[in-house]
């Protein structure tokens, strides 16, 4: 028997999956659920009660033991909080980015070491191997339509050593097929959205709910500085952003900054938004800095398509960004991941889309 690997399960079909193939492969697995807090009160998926919970449930399916874990107060204190301060200060957040190495690969890694687990495995498509000198490296999963490696730009390579990624080589439509030709049924019939803890994407309704959270109408302005009109909140609004604005025009408005200080919402023409430079702070390498100045792609955002720009330094965890043709929607708070091919070279925070 290979070593014990717990898996973190969410319910859905990618985790169960994850967790067949592991003990297809000899590993002795164990299933974890963490709770956000954000559960529905009263239903199934806030209990830790097993013969209700729907993921233990699932884990009977498996045949594997099944522990939930209540994060809650850590998943506030590390993301929650992390996006509500984001919003405030007139930026766009990645809860996902900061959730997988505080939440996932820190405090759910740490209950599976005292669980007796040596490694934690998940449902990301992602890949990762082991060079020559034994450190871990990242790399895209297989399915370009699911690959999740940007999500995973900030594990450290401590927390790569203990990753196990199952799906990295398969596509979604593969899972999908080997859960119907082995019978298993996801407790979860819906997938996991990004941002897990908002319903329906209710960012501002969910924004105005959370402690010390200030939001106050303000101008909007146009290009020139003429005011065209008022917004009724900047956490309402992000960068590239057309619906919402509100001011009748000849041309359409997009959304081209947010002056958090001056309350001021900045729109303009759709090329008004497009960005030659940006400066990229809080940095994070799979495996060391390169030397610089260098060249990568750089993802600006999941669904983005990684752009060619060289890179420079500009402090110690700060860079700056050339691409090679200007970008749109270049978002301050978003996470940037620089790619070397298909390999994950790191990443960091977009503090600033004017350079």
């Amino acid at each position: 028997m290979k070593p014990r690997v717990a898996v973190a399960m969410s319910g859905g079909v990618d985790s169960m999956i994850a967790a067949y193939l592991l003990r297809a492969r000899g590993y002795e697995v164990l299933g974890i659920h963490f709770l956000t807090g954000f559960e529905p009160a009263g239903s199934k998926w806030a209990s830790t009660e097993k013969e209700i919970h729907p993921v233990k449930r699932l884990g009977e399916q498996l045949d594997l033991p099944v522990t939930v874990v209540d994060c809650s107060n850590q998943f506030q204190a590390k993301v929650v909080d992390y996006f509500t301060r984001t919003y405030m200060r007139g930026q766009t957040p990645n809860p996902c980015v900061v959730c997988n190495p505080e939440i996932k690969f820190g405090i759910l890694l740490k209950h599976a070491e005292k669980l007796g687990a040596a490694r934690l495995a998940t449902g990301h498509y992602a890949r990762v191997e082991t060079d020559g000198a034994g450190m871990r490296r990242l790399y895209r999963g297989a399915d370009p339509q699911k690959d999740q490696s940007y999500f995973l730009a900030r594990l450290s390579q401590q927390q790569l050593q203990r990753a196990i990624f199952p799906l990295g080589t398969m596509t979604k439509t593969e899972v999908k097929a080997l859960a119907r030709e082995k019978g298993l049924q996801p407790a979860a019939a819906s997938e996991s959205q990004d941002v897990c803890f908002v319903k329906a994407d209710a960012y501002a309704e969910f924004l105005e709910t959370q402690p010390g959270f200030r939001s106050m109408p303000g101008k909007i302005e146009d290009m020139q500085g003429n005011v065209i009109g008022e917004h009724h909140g900047l956490h309402r609004f992000t960068v590239g952003q057309r619906r919402g604005i509100n001011c009748p025009a000849s041309q359409p408005y997009y959304v081209v900054g947010l002056d958090s200080g001056g309350n001021r919402l900045v729109v303009g023409a759709k090329a008004d938004g497009l960005s030659r430079k940006c400066r990229v702070t809080r940095l994070s390498w799979i495996v060391s800095a390169p030397d610089f100045p260098c060249r990568a792609k750089v993802r600006l955002r999941y669904r983005h398509r990684e752009a060619p720009a060289s890179i420079g330094r500009a402090g110690k965890k700060t860079v700056t960004i050339d691409f090679d043709a200007p970008q749109s929607a270049v978002t301050p708070g978003q996470a940037a991941v620089f790619y070397d091919q298909d390999q994950v070279l790191g990443g960091g925070f977009i503090a600033a889309n004017r350079v």
